[in-house]
């Protein structure tokens, strides 16, 4: 029996760790038949090593959301792996210290200028710079974490992904011509290193799991990864400009 991606070709951002929610959804989608290549940025070495530990080795081309001519030069340095792409995982998101938990009021435009370009504004930039490799049928995913409501301590990074919801909708209009579907999934936590950065997230996870009707695991982010590979596939042929919660309910019960 084939694979739910059996013979797609996908590239996966955002991976740092074994802990990251895009190594999950690339270690599921080689599982159910794509072959994957990954994107890494700063210290290459290590994600060149994580990307070992996947079940096949993937290849690893370096990206820099805010390098042009890294965007630039993207669609063919894939191509060096890849004759083209039907998926693509956007994975990618940072906000500066004082962006996050520190008072709202504070935060300084640079310092939020490069929280709304790196979590929002990449969703397009990534986008426009496969769009050579994408043909009908493509999906776009991006991940995301609820921007409906205020966060505690959240701040600037929770306008960041309310500005990537947007990016969405606006993006799933301008691509639908060219029968490329762009969706993003509305992650519960999950235990990563770039949790790690969010001042209160210990306390928000450990009341998830509570409020979640399906109940919540901080560490398993599988059920991410499966909604990320549902959704890459072509079983979702007319879904887009969505948002898909993945967060076992919260979203429909409220903290």
């Amino acid at each position: 029996m084939s694979g739910l991606l059996e013979g797609k070709k996908l590239l996966i951002t955002g991976v740092i760790t074994e802990t990251s929610m895009a190594f999950n959804a690339a270690k599921v989608a080689q599982e159910q038949g794509a072959t994957v290549v990954l994107t890494g940025f700063g210290r290459m070495s290590l994600v060149e090593r994580i990307a070992k530990r996947l079940p096949q080795p993937a290849p690893v081309v370096e990206l820099d959301v805010q390098n042009q001519e890294h965007l630039d030069t993207l669609a063919e340095r894939v191509r060096e792996h890849v004759d083209g792409l039907d998926g693509v995982l956007h994975a990618i998101a940072f906000a500066p210290q004082s962006c996050l938990g520190a008072p709202f009021l504070d935060a300084p435009w640079e310092d939020v200028s490069t929280a709304v370009q790196v979590s929002a504004y990449s969703f397009k930039a990534l986008t426009t710079a496969v769009l050579p490799l994408l043909g009908r049928g493509a999906s776009i995913v991006g991940l995301d974490f609820d921007a409906r409501v205020a966060w505690p301590a959240y701040n600037w990074m929770g306008v960041s992904k309310a500005a990537l919801e947007s990016v969405n909708r606006y993006l799933a209009r301008e691509l639908g011509a060219h029968g490329v579907r762009v969706n993003v999934i509305s992650a519960g936590p999950v235990k990563t290193m770039a949790a790690k950065s969010i001042p209160g997230f210990e306390q928000l996870e450990n009341s998830w799991g509570d409020r979640a009707p399906l109940g919540w695991d901080t560490t398993d982010s599988t059920p991410v990864a499966k909604s990320v590979c549902a959704l890459l596939s072509d079983w979702l042929p007319a879904t887009t400009g969505s948002m898909v919660f993945v967060d076992g309910g919260v979203h429909a019960v409220g903290m």
